[in-house]
């Protein structure tokens, strides 16, 4: 018999405290059982499973949002699935506070809403069920499928690839198929607290990957705003993209002036009013995605890399980020009059040249125009798209108000942010812009006297300017009178 086989017969006559070799091959016998238990499945198209169990992972329902626990618990004890998907479970792994928590279910959105009185469906591409409490929202989607075939009724593509209807039930498995990148493919499940990790999600935020679940360029016909959520979760989660996902998006960016301009416009809030907009804007630039969105600014770009447009951005980006870092109130009406003053005063100028109007009647002119391409590719909101022409309008009045009307100007309800882009506007340009923004800046950061000093003293300076313009007019203007015979 050999020397392991013995060691084995005689294995209860010695303590494995004090045997270091069967120490080793009980450590060893362990493991290999225990990775059996948890090593990787594959659903039917082949995507990575790892399940990891409650104890091997630090997640915990304290971290979690309350209201996520009510939704997840009620739906399991009605005998449902119910599982903490995506970004909440994603960003606790990373140390980070999520800033909303979903939740996936075997329920329908009818069955949901029998469930909770405080649940309304919305969405008509995908029926998803909001359940409010107060200001608080949880998401609830039930488990996606595949598509069904010529069943226009719960699915339905265009010519380019694009799902236009997607209300196809499935398991979750399914579901995680039909993901968009691995880092997303995360599962809290509420009954045995376990995570379900698909497509090797564990081990791209390990290595800080952005990877797309399944071919990039299906998934990205498929949704061309996948693209900018690449660009937005590798700049807020401070990864790389991965290369196979990566090099498609040059090419398919055009994709994304198919997108509705309303859901445009809830994607650039996410990508420039996140804290990373400086980031994102550069990205997407590289990746060619600025210009399907913002075509009127990128013409500018493209003619005059380091022209006043060029700058503005930047300093508009870098601004929004300040404020966003700083907890300090960011609105869309202010971004979009500061990216789009530029565009504004290219048509305006253009205007004026063709019609013979006035600069102020062609600025008023341009204003329509501007607006309305731009909410082709991005819907901006009527609550926001009047206080950004409000906006435009006060920058003609700077020079005009200077003296003792900047009292009564600076009493505007928009003021402040009309104040906030000539200051930009100067950095851009310099010049005259520059001298009005100084002469501004002293008067509003000025006390009471030293207000009423500033505004005497432009007072006399027009008053001056305008005694000797009418000083050397009247020489022009005097008659010569016939001596009296």
């Amino acid at each position: 018999m050999g020397y392991h086989s013995r060691l084995i017969l005689n294995r209860s006559s010695v303590p494995s405290s004090r045997c270091p070799i069967f120490r080793r091959i009980s450590k060893f016998c362990k493991q290999f059982f225990d990775d059996n238990q948890t090593a990787e499945e594959t659903t039917q198209t082949g995507l990575s499973l790892e399940v990891v169990p409650r104890q091997d992972h630090s997640i915990s329902r304290r971290q979690m949002s309350e209201n996520a626990i009510k939704v997840l618990y009620r739906l399991h004890k009605s005998g449902f699935k119910a599982y903490l998907v995506g970004g909440g479970v994603r960003d606790i792994l990373l140390g980070l506070q999520p800033k909303d928590f979903d939740v996936v279910t075997n329920a329908t959105p009818e069955e949901i809403k029998k469930l909770f009185r405080n649940c309304r469906l919305v969405g008509r591409r995908f029926r998803l069920a909001h359940i409010v409490f107060g200001r608080d929202v949880i998401e609830v989607a039930t488990l996606r499928g595949h598509h069904v075939e010529h069943v226009e009724q719960v699915s339905k593509t265009n010519a380019e690839g694009r799902l236009l209807r997607d209300n196809v039930y499935g398991t979750i498995d399914e579901d995680a198929e039909r993901r968009d990148f691995t880092v997303n493919a995360l599962y809290y499940d509420i009954s045995d607290f376990s995570i379900h990790s698909y497509g090797g999600g564990l081990e791209d935020l390990k290595s800080r990957t952005i990877r797309l679940i399944g071919d990039p360029n299906t998934r990205y016909r498929e949704d061309p705003v996948r693209m900018l959520r690449a660009v937005r979760f590798a700049t807020k989660l401070d990864m790389t993209i991965d290369k196979g996902a990566a090099d498609p998006i040059y090419e398919l960016a055009p994709l994304l002036k198919d997108i509705p301009a309303a859901r445009m416009y809830e994607e650039i809030l996410k990508l420039f009013f996140n804290g990373q907009a400086a980031n994102n804007f550069t990205m997407m630039r590289e990746f060619g995605l600025f210009a399907p969105l913002f075509p009127l600014v990128d013409s500018q770009l493209v003619d005059e890399p380091d022209g006043f447009a060029a700058k503005m951005l930047q300093a508009v980006m870098e601004s929004t980020d300040s404020r966003v870092r700083a907890e300090k109130t960011v609105t869309p009406a202010f971004f979009y009059a500061a990216i789009l003053w530029y565009p504004l005063s290219q048509r305006a100028d253009d205007i004026a040249l063709e019609s013979g109007l006035s600069l102020y009647d062609a600025y008023n002119a341009a204003m329509g125009d501007v607006m309305e391409q731009q909410c082709r590719t991005i819907s901006i909101p009527r609550r926001f798209s009047t206080p950004a022409k409000d906006i435009w309008q006060l920058q003609l009045r700077f020079d005009r108000n200077q003296g003792t009307r900047a009292f009564k100007f600076i009493e505007h309800p928009k003021f402040r942010a009309a104040y906030d882009l000539l200051l930009l506007r100067a950095d851009a340009e310099g010049g005259s812009v520059a001298k009005s923004a100084a002469w501004w800046k002293s008067f509003v950061e000025g006390g009471e006297e030293q207000r009423n000093v500033i505004a005497r003293s432009a007072n006399k300076g027009s008053r001056n300017r305008n005694s000797n313009q009418r000083r050397r007019r009247k020489p022009a203007s005097k008659k010569t009178t016939k001596p009296a015979e």
